[in-house]
């Protein structure tokens, strides 16, 4: 059982090692996992060390203990995050994966379901105007 987090806690490791906190102001990882610096990691390494606590205290959760934490398969993350594909991860669905893309502000807003509506209805209307024109 104690090797049920070894994929999630080697994700972390990986993800503290590429932070601008390791590389950059050269700060260990513990440091870095503590509350001052925590808050400048990125996301993905916050969802990842919120994901190992979560699994370490569901290897003593009562209710997990017979079956088991649902080991989360550092590989496919990755291939979620690829390919866009959803994938849980503990507390939800990886953050990084079924994005929208690349935005850059300018896209033009969803049109309201109201005129949609309205559209619909008037080019049926209009249709049927034709065919009542057309048939006399």
């Amino acid at each position: 059982m104690p090797s049920s987090c070894k994929e999630i806690r080697a994700a972390l490791a990986q993800c503290l090692q590429e932070s601008e906190c390791v590389m950059v102001q050269r700060h260990t990882a513990a440091e870095c996992l503590r509350e001052p610096l925590v808050n400048t990691l990125p996301t993905k390494c916050q969802q990842l060390k919120k994901g190992f606590g979560e699994c370490k205290r569901g290897m003593i959760d009562m209710r997990k203990r017979f079956r088991g934490n649902l080991p989360a398969g550092f590989k496919q993350l990755e291939h979620a995050e690829k390919t866009g594909e959803g994938y849980q991860l503990y507390a939800g669905r990886s953050a990084f994966s079924g994005g929208r893309g690349e935005t850059d502000g300018n896209e033009k807003e969803p049109q309201d379901w109201r005129e949609a509506e309205n559209e619909r209805y008037r080019a049926q209307r209009a249709a049927e105007a034709a065919g009542k024109t057309t048939k006399s």
